[in-house]
């Protein structure tokens, strides 16, 4: 029994070989831990707010909270789902150094204004972690060294309470340097990952224009050996046939070495053999018997059209690995299908689809082969059409085609068989 390949190209059975460094596991890694973070400085805050919002404006404390804790809550929400962190993230530094600002302006009585540290100091560095998050590198370095000076300087002024300048410029200088070692860390972080990336990327390249060659070099070998052993064989044989029976034999000869030359060209990759879509049909619900979990098989077909040898070969390997995919990332026990349609004569199509768990396309990292290189670039390369719709939690549809290159003949009545695997 063969061994499915996983998404990532290894084995079914053992665990995958992960890349341990990425850009985009770089970027969710430290966008949750802001985030977790975030919401522990946030309440480490609450009991100097309890002392410290009554002598604010009260329509100042309602909006301010209201924004700051919404925003935060956004980030937490975002980093868990991996969408709309950088908007999350931004819009929580901005509505900071808008409460910032606005601090002095909503203090109702001076005298009564802190000495001790403002509650919103706690969130200072929290505000710099989302900008280091979130912002170019530049803008990141600008609101990460403004808005600590901001604070000293509202510190020192009488509504932010009126601390000696030593006090206010301690405050702002360790809120710089810990919110800058936490931006060094991650550039640092994000430009390794980078250059793991890019080596990656190359390595893949390279890894295909290898392939490619190796498949070049494989058909000239094969071609080269049929007109060494029967071509040139046969050549010699009938250069030398004098008698009935030599010329008898150098004709056997002869008919069985053009039909070798035939089966080289019929696996050829710019091969004009067809095959029927009843075929490919038949193989798939072959390959959907020897899974491990129900895919229901439906074919829609009045007169099955024919497929290039080449193309057949294409969608069946491209369908197999969408149901492997889908049996190790959808989930258990959810619906499965695989729907294969005859459209005229030049038209084929094929469908393979589960309600379980989906996945955001824009998250795969380059090193998983099993969608672009064994579904996507695999059909594309052999003349057809793949398109992929999901979303997370909304489950995965495969829709592979092939349009030949007449017009589409009219949508017969499709005649559907099922068969529960």
């Amino acid at each position: 029994m063969a061994t499915p390949e996983l998404a990532t190209g290894q084995p079914a059975f053992g665990r995958p070989v992960r890349n341990p460094l990425s850009l985009l596991r770089v970027d969710a890694a430290v966008a949750r831990l802001a985030a977790v973070i975030g919401g522990a400085f946030f309440l480490q805050s609450i009991p100097l707010q309890l002392a410290q919002l009554p002598n604010m404006a009260p329509a100042w404390n309602v909006a301010i909270l209201t924004l700051l804790i919404t925003s935060l809550v956004a980030c937490a929400v975002a980093a868990t789902l991996k969408r709309m962190v950088r908007s999350a993230y931004v819009a929580f530094a901005v509505i900071y150094l808008i409460a910032l600002v606005s601090w002095p302006f909503a203090v109702l009585s001076e005298a009564d204004a802190p000495r001790d540290s403002y509650w919103l100091y706690f969130l200072l560095t929290i505000a710099t972690a989302m900008a280091s998050v979130a912002m170019d590198l530049p803008i990141a370095v600008l609101y990460t060294v403004g808005t600590p000076i901001l604070y000293g300087l509202i510190r020192i002024t009488p509504p932010g309470g009126n601390v000696e300048v030593g006090r206010a410029l301690l405050d702002s200088v360790y809120s710089i340097l810990l919110g800058g070692s936490i931006l060094i860390l991650i550039v640092v972080l994000r430009t390794a990952a980078s250059g793991v990336d890019t080596a990656q990327q190359n390595a893949l390249e390279r890894y295909a224009h290898a392939v490619r060659q190796h498949a070049t070099e494989a058909e000239r070998v094969q071609v080269d050996s049929i007109v060494h052993d029967s071509v040139l064989t046969t050549l010699l044989s009938a250069a030398r046939a004098f008698t009935p029976e030599a010329k008898a034999l150098a004709a056997t000869m002869a008919s069985n070495a053009i039909g070798h030359l035939r089966e080289a060209v019929a696996v050829a990759p710019d091969s004009e053999a067809t095959v029927s879509g009843e075929m490919v049909a038949q193989r798939i619900v072959s390959a959907a018997d020897s899974m491990s979990q129900t895919y229901r098989v439906r074919t829609f077909a009045e007169e099955w059209c024919l497929i290039p040898v080449h193309v057949a070969e294409a969608a069946y390997s491209a369908t197999v690995q969408a149901m492997v995919n889908s049996l190790q990332h959808a989930g258990h026990g959810v619906d499965r299908w695989v729907d294969v349609r005859s459209h005229g004569h030049e038209a084929f199509t094929i469908e393979i689809g589960d309600k379980g768990a989906g996945f955001d396309p824009a998250l795969i990292p380059t090193e998983r082969l099993g969608v672009r290189v064994s579904i996507l670039e695999r059909v594309s390369s052999a003349g057809g059409q793949a398109r992929i719709d999901t979303a997370p939690g909304e489950g995965t549809v495969v829709t592979l085609s092939w349009d030949g290159a007449s017009p589409a003949a009219p949508e017969s009545t499709p005649r559907e068989t099922e068969e529960a695997t």
